[in-house]
């Protein structure tokens, strides 16, 4: 019987990430384009851009450069970002997601409102849109990424609370999270929870778990250093133990599909559509 494969349409780039890659596309064609970090966690993406004229830098290079063409990924970028840019006369192709740029407005605005209100963050620290969250409020804001963190959060009690959430963390997590805080909030403070998860990221996951379910075999396409590919993978997995996270054609095994009859090819936010496409080809091969 021959070996059926679908790619989930639900898969691939979100809207920032491929407004992020546009932008870089219609600049290099114009010349030389700097990105501060790399544009998606996708190595083979940010290869192919890379060959396109695409150079990839860190803070530091980039505090070095001068007069110089640098696109802010999707991601976003705390102010001192964009004051470095001011100094040293650097142009600044911001292809911050909008969702993410109106969440760091949001924190930015009360942060600095009279209250000031602690501002706590459920995300992945060190992760950059978190950076750029929590530079909203002058390096202030405490980053948790479970309840377990949040258990020993530095907070006092006492005071006014604010819980945001990265964009592409799960709700399940951030809801945990603040039915945590509410209980803890000694009045006459207060306590308030913004819910500001990305949905057309955490609406992925039940689609996912649904394509998993109908397919034999999950092939899973992300980069290493996705951690919303991560959590859609564990997703898949938890839905079809017959599933195995690849960030190439080349590390997809034979074995995988044997007795198989059907196979799903999905991906994370950050996985291109011709990537998928290439292990489809990779597997009919075998």
């Amino acid at each position: 019987m021959d070996l059926k494969i679908e790619i989930d349409e639900g898969s691939g780039f979100c809207f920032g990430v491929t407004t992020a890659i546009g932008k870089a596309e219609e600049e290099l064609r114009r010349g030389q384009l700097y990105c501060l970090g790399d544009i998606v966690h996708n190595n083979a993406e940010v290869e192919r851009l890379h060959h396109l004229g695409l150079e990839t830098i860190d803070h530091a290079t980039f505090a070095q450069l001068r007069g110089a063409k640098v696109l802010l990924r999707a991601h976003g970028e705390p102010p001192k970002t964009y004051e470095t840019a001011r100094r040293s006369h650097i142009e600044i192709i911001d292809a911050t997601c909008p969702v993410v740029l109106q969440l760091q407005r949001r924190i930015k605005r009360i942060y600095s409102s009279a209250a000031r209100p602690q501002i706590v963050i459920y995300g992945k620290r060190g992760h950059a849109e978190v950076l750029g969250l929590v530079g909203q409020t002058e390096g202030q804001a405490i980053v948790v990424e479970n309840i377990d963190e949040a258990r020993t959060a530095p907070l006092n009690y006492r005071r006014d609370i604010c819980l945001f959430s990265q964009t592409t963390k799960s709700l399940d997590g951030f809801r945990e999270l603040a039915i945590y805080f509410e209980s803890r909030i000694e009045q006459p403070a207060t306590f308030q929870a913004f819910d500001t998860v990305c949905r057309q990221v955490a609406n992925r996951q039940p689609n996912i778990e649904r394509f998993a379910a109908r397919h034999d075999v999950v092939v899973f396409v992300c980069g290493k250093k996705s951690s919303n590919g991560h959590a859609l993978y564990e997703a898949c997995r938890r839905i079809n133990p017959r599933s195995y996270m690849v960030d190439a054609p080349s590390a997809i095994e034979p074995e995988w599909f044997d007795g198989a009859q059907s196979v799903g090819i999905c991906g994370a936010t950050s996985t291109p559509k011709w990537l998928m496409e290439n292990c489809r080809e990779a597997i009919l091969r075998m």
